[in-house]
């Protein structure tokens, strides 16, 4: 580690947070939805171009994703960036109670205005060392939308855009700082849509086939196979047409939308064939017609142990982020709307066992995470799903996490987007970019990390070649929103 070099690339990403906290704070305000995501990606590619990249749009298919290039030669270090919000999630920021800006909207539930940012500016700043230290290497930064229900990454995947990139690196806002290695499954997610035949409920039932029955059939017999499926398996689902609201019409038509997770890809695909086979018996049963239709799909993450305990290394060196008496009140405000079983969970679920800078348990009583957690060098059972995954089938890739949340705080509610723009989220942002810069520039000065880290992924994938698991004729502008 060169720490005359991190200490640079972290004074520049000092100097630039006040332009790059507004930048944040303004895709907060857009909250736009995957593939909708038109001002947050123009502003993060424009903002390349003021800083010197060459950037293409409307890559892989998709007019919100774009490429940021900046350097020349080998290696590639990518930066992952993502910008994207979720429906029904508005939320007005720094008041620690529900408090809807526009009922029903959407918002910053899961803090992609910081993770796109940050990324961005750990690219700018290594570029920036690269070109005024005359030093080889490519700098890109993947502008990803749609990584809520998307797969944006997996497209860009699909179209061979990371077919020369050496590594990935990216972050992901949480409770907690620190490096936590993790096996995240594998996802698909298909619409299965009823047709039946309306009729009057009362005085012609007989003549109604209803697709709502079938719906409610396959959702039972998806509920009886979940007991015979391997357990750390998951499926999920939401109805998203029950057939009106009419209960004197027997439904025609009809529709539930299905989350089959499994630890690898051809485990999930299994178990879609097994749920496959009960949405054809309840369509059988209710003398319905059922049409299958895939929607999006995720690869299982694989970890690099080599890149993460080099990440890690880093976040050692950089220290504690300064989070102030303020950020505390404020976090302690949110954290009073969790209960005691939330925050507990909070820290097993990150497998908070020794603070690094304290070398003592974290317990949640200080409502900001303010040491770093210890990286174990192995990785944990994870039960969510993420495109970044299907980046790590590809290239090396490790990932990072920040304290722009209290401890207890989940994903995907309203207290996240309450703190969207906080300055301790603020703060957190920029100390994610000091240490993915910190990284690349170890990547890029360090040609034995760099062959130690394609070494453990090419073990890793030995015998198990990447398959994209979205067909080739599905494209994201087939893609649609649940309400």
């Amino acid at each position: 580690m060169n720490h005359d070099a991190v200490s640079a690339v972290a004074a520049t990403i000092d100097q630039m947070k006040p332009d790059f906290t507004r930048l944040s704070d303004r895709i907060w305000d857009f909250a736009e939805l995957k593939f909708e995501e038109r001002q947050s990606s123009d502003l993060l590619a424009t903002a390349l171009e003021e800083n010197g990249f060459s950037v293409e749009r409307g890559v892989a298919g998709m007019k919100t994703a774009f490429i940021g290039e900046s350097g020349s030669g080998k290696p590639v270090i990518a930066f992952l960036g993502e910008f994207d919000a979720l429906a029904g999630m508005s939320q007005a920021s720094d008041v620690a109670r529900p408090q809807a800006v526009s009922p029903g909207a959407t918002g910053h539930g899961c803090g992609h205005n910081l993770l796109g940012v940050g990324s961005l500016m750990a690219a700018i700043a290594v570029a920036r060392h690269l070109k005024e230290n005359g030093l080889p290497g490519t700098v890109r930064y993947y502008g990803c939308p749609g990584e809520e229900g998307g797969s944006g990454k997996t497209f860009m995947v699909r179209a061979g855009l990371f077919a020369d990139v050496d590594t990935a690196l990216t972050w992901h806002p949480a409770p907690f700082n620190g490096v936590r290695s993790t096996n995240n499954l594998a996802v698909l997610e298909y619409f299965y849509r009823f047709k039946g035949m309306a009729a009057h409920a009362s005085n012609a039932a007989h003549l109604g086939r209803s697709a709502l029955d079938a719906v409610e059939l396959m959702n039972v017999g998806v509920n009886f196979l979940r007991e015979h499926m391997p357990q750390d398996c998951r499926v999920h689902y939401a109805i998203t047409d029950a057939g009106g609201r009419a209960a004197n019409v027997v439904q025609a038509n009809a529709e539930v939308l299905y989350l089959i997770r499994a630890p690898e890809m051809p485990q999930a695909l299994e178990l879609a064939a097994r749920v496959e086979k009960v949405a054809r018996g309840a369509a059988m049963m209710t003398e319905t017609d059922v049409e299958i239709v895939f929607d999006t799909a995720s690869t299982n993450l694989l970890p690099n142990i080599t890149l993460e305990t080099a990440m890690h290394e880093n976040m050692v060196a950089l220290g504690p982020i300064a989070f102030d008496e303020a950020d505390l009140a404020f976090a302690k405000s949110i954290q009073d709307t969790f209960t005691d079983e939330a925050i507990k969970s909070s820290i097993r679920l990150y497998q908070i066992k020794k603070d690094v800078f304290s070398n003592s348990k974290v317990d949640g009583s200080t409502p900001l995470h303010l040491g770093l957690r210890d990286f174990e060098g192995q990785s944990h059972f994870r039960a969510g799903s993420t495109d970044v995954g299907d980046v790590s089938w590809v290239t090396p890739t490790a990932q990072c996490w920040t304290p722009t949340w209290a401890i207890g705080t989940n994903p995907h509610t309203w207290q996240v987007v309450a703190q969207g723009k906080s300055p301790a989220a603020h703060k957190a942002m920029a100390h994610a970019a000091k240490t993915l810069a910190a990284t690349g520039l170890s990547l890029l000065t360090s040609p034995d990390l760099l062959a130690a880290a394609k070494a453990e992924w090419a073990e890793k994938t030995d015998g198990k070649p990447y398959v994209c698991p979205i067909p080739a004729d599905v494209m994201p502008d087939q893609f649609r929103h649940a309400d």
